[in-house]
């Protein structure tokens, strides 16, 4: 199979002290906020990775090699008494902090796999807790993470967190700690093991008097940038143009357990809906995942109007790369509000051909029966605030590169500042069953086939410069 040369992407890393802005009201009193930067990294093969994380009611899995890097998105923080230094990777789509220990078998290989990450040593801290060995969160290919949990003191954005409980990592395939920070009811201890819902960090935090509701933003800013910000409780009003609108987060079986929220139409150029309308299906807002994954009839035909080829053995749609210069763009629509995403944040430099050429994939994939996720290639043009005080999601489109702040705190009698309800939302749509991406145990899954166009495993770039004739969208 084909592999590419890597794509290496800046992400300068930054202190936690200096990604820290506690703001001022105008009217003098501090917001009861916690504002910190978070970086982009590059990581290997986002396609395969975001396969191995999707949900467990997913179909198949796709085989794919793919060497590109595409991005995930940390923040700082420290574990520990004395503090030891992590890079957590920010997941919306999961509910659990856990970090690997040196010692495992994956950060011990040779290449030092967990560097850049960092590590903890238990036994190193002063305030470390055994809890249970419970801990152990699996996804659909069988790779995940398992251990201890236990309680230790985490500090990030100004703030400190005593007896965080978190996830110890001791026989791990992800060097990534990660950060989930979703519904407290979606963490492994309550989903697998049969026990009770913890504290997790954005509940801590509103417990712990640093924020008043659990609610939080996240702004990731373009594709070219390398920092953007999550702010707990609060809105960042220089983030996004227009205004906030709020949607109802839709209940799974009964219970608020996942972002997911319903996507109503797919169209492209400002013209709602001209791919798909009328659609009431359900997405999940997904930080976790690089890419979208869409139905896939909506997928074919993005597809067939870039010009994309589908490459089955790379799990990926290849298009010249000169659609990043197109000033089109695919536009989702939920129930009212419609964010426009660019094609210069869909159109990813996958890697480069035996001639230096570089070779473009578009961050979209077919979705193939599971429920569809919107990861970092649409949520980099939305500024989102993730209310779980009052189960809602409120969205705008984003303000790329903004260098200004003017923070209003959320409440939990006031909600969300300068969001609007809107009206006849859709509330109830179909979703299967399932954890997060989380599955419960290894999952023998198959591909199964897919009807798109599968390019020649040995073509060129002279393939992709001849790609995007006679494109549907103005290049």
């Amino acid at each position: 199979m084909r592999t590419f040369t890597a794509l290496a992407a800046a992400a300068s890393l930054i202190s936690a002290a200096s990604a820290i802005t506690l703001l001022e009201k105008r009217h003098g009193t501090a917001p009861r906020v916690v504002q910190h930067e978070i970086q982009r990294k590059t990581v290997d093969n986002p396609i395969a990775r975001d396969r191995a994380r999707l949900r467990k009611r997913q179909s198949k899995t796709v085989q794919e090699n793919l060497d590109n890097e595409e991005t995930l998105y940390f923040m700082n923080a420290t574990v520990g008494t004395p503090a030891q230094d992590l890079r957590l990777h920010i997941d919306t789509g999961s509910s659990d902090l856990w970090v690997n220990v040196a010692n495992s078998q994956l950060c011990s290989s040779k290449g030092n796999a967990c560097g850049a990450s960092g590590t903890y040593a238990p036994n190193s801290s002063s305030t470390y807790q055994y809890i249970n060995s419970n801990f152990n969160i699996t996804y659909v290919d069988g790779s995940g993470s398992s251990g201890d949990y236990v309680s230790d003191k985490v500090q990030f954005g100004g703030v400190t967190l005593e007896n965080q409980q978190i996830g110890i990592g001791y026989n791990s395939t992800s060097a990534e700690g990660i950060i989930g920070i979703g519904y407290p009811i979606n963490e492994v201890a309550t989903q697998y093991n049969g026990g009770n819902p913890y504290p997790n960090v954005p509940l801590h935090l509103m417990q712990n008097g640093d924020i008043n509701s659990n609610a939080y933003s996240l702004w990731l800013n373009d594709l070219d940038a390398s920092t953007g910000s999550i702010l707990f409780g609060g809105v960042n009003t220089d983030k996004f143009s227009g205004e906030l609108q709020t949607l109802p987060i839709i209940r799974e079986q009964g219970y608020y357990a996942e972002f997911i929220i319903a996507l109503t139409g797919v169209g492209a150029n400002g013209t709602a809906g001209s791919i798909a309308s009328n659609l009431a299906t359900p997405a999940l807002l997904d930080s976790g995942s690089s890419l979208m994954y869409l139905p896939n009839n909506i997928v074919q035909t993005i597809y067939n109007d870039v010009g994309a080829q589908y490459d089955s053995s790379q799990g990926a749609a290849f298009v010249n790369c000169n659609l990043a210069k197109s000033t089109a763009t695919l536009d989702f629509t939920f129930s009212s509000p419609t964010i426009r995403v660019a094609m210069s944040e869909l159109v990813i430099v996958a890697g480069y051909d035996s001639h230096n050429q570089p070779l473009c994939i578009i961050g979209i994939s077919p979705v193939d029966g599971g429920t569809p996720v919107l990861g970092d290639t649409f949520i980099r043009s939305a500024y989102i605030v993730y209310d779980m005080t009052n189960n809602e999601i409120s969205i705008a489109q984003t303000r790329f590169n903004s260098t200004t702040d003017n923070i209003l705190e959320i409440t939990n009698t006031t909600g969300v500042p300068s969001a609007t309800a809107v009206a006849n939302a859709v509330t109830s749509v179909a979703v299967s069953s399932g954890g997060a991406r989380i599955g419960s145990g290894p999952t023998s899954v198959t591909s199964s086939a897919w009807a798109l166009p599968t390019a020649a495993i040995g073509y060129d770039v002279a393939l992709l410069g001849a790609l995007g004739a006679g494109l549907a969208f103005a290049l």
